[in-house]
C-alpha cells in the first residue's frame, strides 16, 4: 500500500513537471513571436542585426532583415539613401548627402546610404569606392534582388529607379523620387524634420 502510494505521489509530481514545462514553452513560444512581431512593419527602437559583414559594412540578405530600420521609435530623423557604385546619378548626389551628414553630425540627424550593388561587385567595386571616397555617412548593402516584393514597404510612389532618398521622423514622412542637385535642396526638405527635432 504504501508503495502504491508513494508511487502515486511520483506520478503526480511527474506529471505536474511536464505539464509545467509545457506551459513555461508555450510562454516563451508566445513571448518570442510577440517580440519577432514587433519588428515586423512596427515601431521599434532595435538597429536591425545585418546577416553578415563585407569589411566594415553591415550586409542585409533579404529586405525583412533591414525593415526595422525604416520604423525607428525614436526622436531622430533617418535620411535612408538606395544608391549604387554603377549608377551615375546616385554618385552625383552623394556628396550632398555627405555634406548633410557632416554639418547636422552633433543634431538627431543619422544619413544612411544603403547599396544595391549586385552582390559580385561588393568586394570589388563597393569596398574600394568607400575607402577611396572616405564616406563617413553610415553604408549598409541590401541583396535582395525581388525588388517588386519589397520597394512598396519603402513608398508606393517608388517606380524602382535609384537613387531614391527615404526621409522619416516618427509618423512624418517624405519620399524623394529624384536625385538631390545641391545640399541646399536636400537641406529644404528638412526643415520640417530638424524643427520636429527641436521640438522633442
Amino acid at each position: 500500500m504504501k508503495k502504491l502510494k508513494l508511487w502515486l505521489i511520483l506520478s503526480m509530481m511527474i506529471s505536474l513537471f511536464l505539464s509545467d514545462q509545457v506551459l513555461s514553452s508555450g510562454k516563451e513560444d508566445k513571448v518570442s513571436t510577440e517580440k519577432s512581431h514587433n519588428l515586423n512593419g512596427k515601431k521599434s527602437d532595435i538597429w536591425p542585426e545585418p546577416t553578415s559583414y563585407a569589411g566594415h559594412i553591415p550586409v542585409y540578405e533579404k529586405f525583412s532583415n533591414i525593415e526595422p530600420m525604416f520604423h525607428m521609435d525614436n526622436d531622430t530623423t533617418y535620411i535612408i539613401n538606395f544608391w549604387a557604385t554603377w549608377c551615375k546619378p546616385c554618385l552625383e548626389e552623394l556628396p550632398y548627402l555627405e555634406e548633410v551628414n557632416e554639418k547636422y553630425s552633433k543634431e538627431k540627424i543619422k544619413v544612411i546610404l544603403c547599396s544595391l550593388d549586385f552582390p559580385k561587385q561588393i568586394e570589388s567595386k563597393l569596398l574600394p569606392f568607400v575607402e577611396k571616397k572616405k564616406l563617413k555617412s553610415t553604408v549598409v548593402v541590401l541583396l535582395d534582388g525581388n525588388f517588386n516584393d519589397w520597394i512598396d514597404k519603402v513608398s508606393s510612389e517608388w517606380s524602382g529607379a535609384i537613387p531614391v532618398t527615404y526621409i522619416y521622423n516618427g509618423k512624418k514622412k517624405y519620399f524623394a523620387d529624384a536625385p538631390f542637385h545641391s545640399t541646399q535642396e536636400l537641406e529644404e526638405i528638412m526643415k520640417p524634420f530638424i524643427l520636429n527635432n527641436n521640438l522633442n
